[in-house]
Formats: structure tokens, sequence, C-alpha cells
């Protein structure tokens, strides 16, 4: 008897193969594949008649020092330029100590994306000096990520000196924002646009997480005091809307205390945003810390750790791997919502965008001028959901 031996299964499908396999399966598939392809092309089509026929880009370029920087004066630009520097350096500098263990750097992806991102610059409707300024960004953070990497390798625990560093240049970064101590003093009334946007989320993001934490263990605390307080805490913030948060922190705030004594809109607004996160991030770190088996700190207490320890060293670290999608998918919503701060006096991105449209020169170009709000808006957001995704990645959090 014959052995006919069968041909190996096919591993890889061809393009065309693949179509007629996912899209042109059946009749009523291809179908529909016809209709969405035709609703798609249509769709494409208009948007770029549009763009390059009816739309009026000038309300950008004539505004776009606004939407970025608010009305902070022209002659302290390069304390915004020394801001950026050292956002970027320090930027590279943990992309590549995160990705120190990994076997290429930048992948094929990761180079297209530098690509178009430097090419997209050189159009950007500036002076040609900050286009120059621009790319030399794209090529500090390219330099600074292959340099943490390097270091990353020799030294294990830089990553916790470039803690240290973020830390530290958030104070350096307020300085340069506001002044004093040597240099002009620039009203918070002056900050708006983007980089108040930026500002505000940041600062809140940052305040927000260890108190977050802080909350999510007082609501798991053996001590009845401590556990009231947090629920409380938790469940009254979360039954408010924000907008009712920031209200109270503009109105109410001042009520509470000495006469004379009236805190900063800003501030006040980083109170209010900061209230309301801190109660939804705790209740995610608390999902976190329910994840971890108690076996975990069964284990912790047998090794002769006492309960702070365990906590600190063994749980939380796994609560918190284990909640990064929820906890950056609810620091994203924190940067949308400081679309609100504009009900409150706040000038931040949306509301340049607004005031910019109230002006007559360009009244009705709101297509215009929302679709450049969303873009800068998805830019940051997108780039806050990829460095999630990356950090799970290096982390191990992710299905293997």
């Amino acid at each position: 008897m014959t052995n006919i031996e069968a041909p190996p299964p096919e591993m890889q499908v061809g393009p065309g193969k693949w179509i007629q396999k996912n899209l042109f399966s059946t009749w009523y598939n291809g179908l529909l594949t016809v209709i969405l392809c035709g609703i798609f092309f249509q769709t494409i089509k208009g948007f770029l008649v549009w763009a390059t026929t009816i739309a009026q880009w000038r309300v950008l370029q004539r505004n776009l020092p606004l939407f970025f920087v608010g009305r902070y004066p022209q002659d302290d630009y390069w304390r915004l330029w020394a801001i950026l520097a050292i956002a970027v350096m320090l930027s590279g500098l943990s992309w590549g100590v995160l990705a120190r263990n990994s076997p290429k750097l930048f992948g094929g992806k990761i180079l297209i994306a530098v690509g178009v991102t430097a090419a997209a610059l050189m159009l950007v409707p500036v002076p040609i000096n900050y286009r120059l300024l621009l790319l030399l960004m794209v090529g500090v953070l390219v330099g600074t990520a292959w340099g943490g990497r390097q270091l990353g390798r020799k030294i294990p625990g830089l990553g916790r000196w470039l803690s240290l560093a973020w830390f530290g240049a958030f104070f350096i970064v307020l300085w340069l924002m506001a002044g004093g101590l040597g240099l002009n003093e620039v009203s918070t009334s002056k900050w708006g646009g983007l980089i108040l946007t930026v500002f505000m989320a940041v600062t809140s993001i940052v305040l927000s997480f260890p108190i977050g934490v802080l909350l999510a263990l007082g609501r798991q605390s053996s001590l009845p005091v401590v556990r009231g307080f947090s629920v409380l805490y938790i469940e009254f913030v979360r039954a408010v809307p924000l907008i009712s948060i920031l209200f109270m922190g503009q109105i109410m705030i001042p009520l509470f205390l000495p006469e004379g004594m009236r805190p900063d809109r800003v501030l006040r607004a980083i109170a209010g945003l900061t209230m309301f996160s801190s109660a939804y991030l705790a209740e995610n770190v608390r999902a976190g810390l329910q994840s971890v088996p108690r076996g975990q700190t069964e284990a912790a207490k047998a090794l002769g750790l006492n309960t702070p320890l365990a906590l600190g060293l063994i749980v939380l670290p796994q609560a918190l791997k284990a909640v990064i999608p929820a906890i950056v998918g609810q620091f994203i919503g924190l940067f949308q919502d400081t679309t609100l701060l504009a009900l409150v006096g706040l000038v931040e991105l949306l509301g340049i965008g607004n005031a910019v449209l109230a002006n007559p020169k360009f009244l009705g170009r709101y297509a215009e001028v929302y679709l450049f709000v969303g873009i800068l808006y998805w830019c940051f957001c997108y780039a806050m959901s990829l460095a999630s995704r990356r950090l799970e990645k290096q982390l191990n959090t992710g299905d293997r």
C-alpha cells in the first residue's frame, strides 16, 4: 500500500485569499463590504473636497500661538521651549530605560512614526526657526531614548533616579511658567491653551494618584474611623458631577479661608480635579488589591515582613500592575475633563477655541477649530494609551 504524503498546511495566506475569506466569504458579506467601502470612500472624498476647497485654515494659522500658549508673553517664549526640552529629555530617558531589555529599541513602526512626525512638523505654519526647534526636539527624544537604554543596562537602579528627576522637574517647570526668583512673574490669567490644559492634567494626575492609593488602602483598613472616612469621601465625590465640584472649588473654598485670602483660580481648579479623580482612582486600585491572592500577604508575613512592608513590597506592586489599563483610562478621562475648566473662567484649549470663534473675523469656522482641537486631544490621549501598553509589556502584565 502506497503512502501518499499530504501537503503541509498553508501557514501564510496572501492578500487576495485573506480578502476573499474575511470580506467576500458569502454573498451577503460581499454586499456588506461593498456598501461599507462605498460609504467610506464617499466620506473620505467629501472630507478631502471640504479640506481643500471650502475650509478656511487661516483661522488656525493666525491664532496658532493662542491655541498653544494662550496670552503668555511672547518675550518669555524661551521658558516654554525650555519646559518642552526638559519634558522631551526625561521622556526619552524613561523610554530608553523601560525598553532596556528589548531586543530592538526603534522598530519599523517607531521609525515610521518618527518620520511622519518630523514631516508633519515641517508643515506647521510657524516661522522656520520654530520648525527647526521642533525637529531638534524630535532628535533629542530619539537620542535620549538611545542613551537611556544604554544607561539602563549599565545602571540597574536608574529608574528610581528618573522618578526623582521627574519630581524635581515639576518644580522647575512651575518656576519657569510662573516666574519669580530672578524671572519676571507671569500671572496665571495669561496662561491658556494647550500648555494650561497639559499643566492642569499632569498636576492633577500626580496629586490624585497617591491620594487614590491611600483612599483604597483606607477603604480596606480594619480601623472603623479610617474605613468610614474613606468610604464617605469616595461615595460622596462619585455621586457629584465634576462641574459641581469645580464650581464648589471656585466659589466655596475662599469662604472657609481667612478674610482677604483667596487662592489662585488655577490652584482651586487643580484641587477640584484632584478630589474628583482620586475618588475614582481609589476604586480602581481597590479592585487591584482584591485581585491579589490572600496567600501573598500570608507568605510575606511568614517571611517576617510586617504589615506596611508586606503591603508596600508585595501586595501593592502586584495590585497596581493588574489595573494599569484602568488607571491610565482614568488619567485619559481626567485629561479630557479639563475641557470643563472653561466654564469656571480658565481659558484652556477648548476655551481658546471658543474665544477664537467669538471673533467676528472667524464666525462660522466651527469645523476647522474643533477639528484641530480634537486632533490635539487625540494625540495626547493616544500617546498615553501607547505608553500604557508599552509599560504593561515591560512589566509582563499582558496576556502571553
